[in-house]
């Protein structure tokens, strides 16, 4: 996609230095505006137009300013809409962003107008205010961190890090909340001083005073107040797909063999003429309770089916090693997901083969009512009652958390948390739906989308899901959750088996869940080089081990092998993190 940089003041050299670490975000140019408060920059990966089409910083009629990362996915519409008063002069979406933002509220375009993935910063010059604003559900960063003469802003930490004098500084509530929840899903990110726009954030800074004029969020909220209706759920589907394939460049897709990339595969044949796709398969497949290659046989027998041009990726225990650093340096801030070296060595691929804007079915899951742990809040019989009750049951993610050396626990973090996540997304009449809607802004937007924009933008590629629009996900948030667990009472993903179930092979609609993974527990017995990697990394000194309780990287026979495993994998991806930043408590 693209980089947004920024300080306010006159700056250039500074926001060079941003550019340059994160060229990787725009290989077809880059720029630089200013004036005596401000200074932008941008990094261009030209998608919906000519390179030359798309140069930030954009200057608007009105003579404001705006340097952008995203895309309009109803892009033709408003240009329709607005056909007698906007007559763009390219295809490419930022001129038409800075029209609205020349014209309109800043809440009537972020909230009504536009659907988009975005991260933008928009200059005022009447007003000499600057708008920072992140997508509904946070599929485009936008980081801040204060400074002397007020704020500067990067589209990644890295951007950041250098400037600030002690952002290798731990925070250590990102921490502690990162080794609970799995990801930080707090406004501070681990490096100290360091912040994120919040996903559906939009902020009006004062560039004379120096300060915050205002905030509002964008969020998609639990309505739960439709019936499911089949045609009409294929009809919006189909759309949401179609509307996510604006652009000039290749099209390639993740395909799992699940459901959700099977549907955006089979809706994106319909409209495009050819499509590549990927999947994973790992070698040596170690079988124990889990055929890792089962969703890659049926990914390869269903893009024969429709006539996909596949791509299987070997995965093999020299690729974790290989690509172990490197998927640390990108992904930022570590998370519990211990697979981070296969994403990183997939996106590589997908960019060999000349892929420029990858499709995934991420969001999916959360939408449709995927996952078990909505099946059972939806037959709780004794349903939270409160926004802090609700709270405390969606924090139960893992039967085990990072444990660490600080006296911080799960009543400490659910104190925070309840003063931090939007209550507005609490729907007591639907616990479900609300747990779908709190997941979307919290472990998807910082996990699954941060991971596929950081790695796919190493590789200068645009990450896109199709079913993570914000007009799709409010209407299968407005679905009520008692359609999407179906007649079954084990079932889940009703609404989508029920309308793909004559589109669809039984094969695909029929498949057990499971998620894309590697044997790396298994791998890490039994593969000598891969032990030798893990060994040398937990012991070096770096200045998070002693944060870490040794227990983390025990065989602990009540927990079993698969949890001990995944814990003592991501112990060792912290420790990795901390070395490859230079961390310290």
């Amino acid at each position: 996609m693209c980089g947004v940089f920024g300080i306010t003041e006159n700056n250039k050299s500074l926001v060079k230095k941003m550019i340059n670490r994160c060229a990787h975000r725009g290989p077809d140019g880059n720029s630089i505006w200013s004036n005596e408060y401000l200074t932008l920059g941008h990094n261009l990966l030209a998608i919906t137009s000519k390179p030359e089409d798309g140069v930030q910083p954009h200057t608007t009629n009105n003579g404001n300013i705006i340097t952008y990362n995203g895309e309009i996915f109803n892009y033709n519409q408003l240009v329709n809409k607005f056909k007698d008063k906007f007559i763009p002069k390219s295809t490419c979406d930022t001129e038409l962003l800075g029209w609205l933002l020349d014209n309109f509220r800043y809440e009537e375009v972020i909230c009504n107008l536009i659907d988009s993935m975005h991260a933008f910063v928009f200059f005022n010059k009447n007003k000499n205010e600057i708008v920072l604003s992140r997508d509904h559900a946070g599929i485009k960063p936008l980081y801040f961190a204060e400074v002397k003469n007020g704020i500067v802003f990067s589209s990644e930490i890295k951007g950041l890090i250098d400037i600030l004098p002690n952002s290798r500084k731990i925070d250590r509530l990102g921490l502690a909340c990162t080794c609970l929840l799995g990801a930080n899903v707090l406004r501070q990110t681990l490096f100290k001083g360091i912040f994120k726009i919040l996903p559906g954030e939009t902020i009006v800074y004062d560039l004379l005073y120096k300060k915050i004029k205002s905030t509002f969020r964008n969020l998609i909220k639990p309505n739960s107040n439709k019936n499911f209706n089949v045609e009409e759920f294929y009809n919006e589907s189909l759309l949401t797909v179609n509307n996510s394939t604006l652009g000039l460049r290749n099209f390639g897709i993740f395909l799992s063999g699940g459901l959700d990339s099977s549907v955006i595969a089979n809706n994106l044949k319909i409209k495009l003429k050819t499509l590549n796709s990927f999947t994973t398969i790992m070698e040596p497949n170690i079988e124990d309770g889990e055929n890792y290659n089962s969703d890659a046989e049926i990914a390869k027998k269903f893009a024969k089916e429709i006539n996909l041009k596949h791509n299987e990726i070997k995965i093999t225990p020299r690729t974790f090693v290989e690509n172990w650093s490197d998927s640390i340096k990108y992904i930022e801030e570590p998370r519990y997901n211990w697979c981070l070296p296969m994403y990183f060595f997939t996106n590589n691929i997908l960019s060999k083969n000349n892929t420029v804007v990858t499709m995934s079915g991420d969001i999916g899951d959360e939408i449709f009512g995927g996952y078990n742990k909505y099946l059972k809040m939806y037959h709780l019989k004794q349903k939270p009652k409160s926004w802090s009750d609700f709270i405390k049951m969606w924090m139960v993610k893992f039967r085990a958390p990072i444990l660490l050396n600080m006296k911080f626990n799960y009543d400490d973090l659910h104190s925070i948390l309840i003063k931090t996540l939007p209550e507005e997304i609490w729907n007591p009449e639907d616990i479900s739906n609300s747990a779908m809607a709190l997941d979307c802004i919290t472990t998807v937007s910082e996990d699954f989308f941060s991971r596929n924009d950081r790695y796919g933008m190493a590789y200068s590629m645009e990450g896109r899901f199709p079913f993570a629009s914000k007009k799709f996900m409010q209407y299968c948030l407005d679905i009520k959750s008692s359609y999407k667990f179906g007649l079954n009472y084990d079932e889940t993903k009703y609404i989508l088996k029920k309308t793909y179930q004559n589109k669809l092979p039984q094969y695909i609609l029929n498949k057990p869940k499971t998620g894309w993974s590697a044997p790396i527990i298994h791998w890490l017995k039994t593969d000598k080089y891969l032990r030798n990697k893990f060994l040398n990394d937990i012991n070096k000194e770096d200045g998070i081990k002693n944060a870490i309780l040794e227990d983390n990287f025990s065989e602990n026979p009540e927990l079993g092998l698969l949890i001990s495993g995944k814990r003592k994998i991501v112990s060792w991806m912290l420790r990795s993190w901390a070395q490859e930043f230079d961390m310290y408590l």
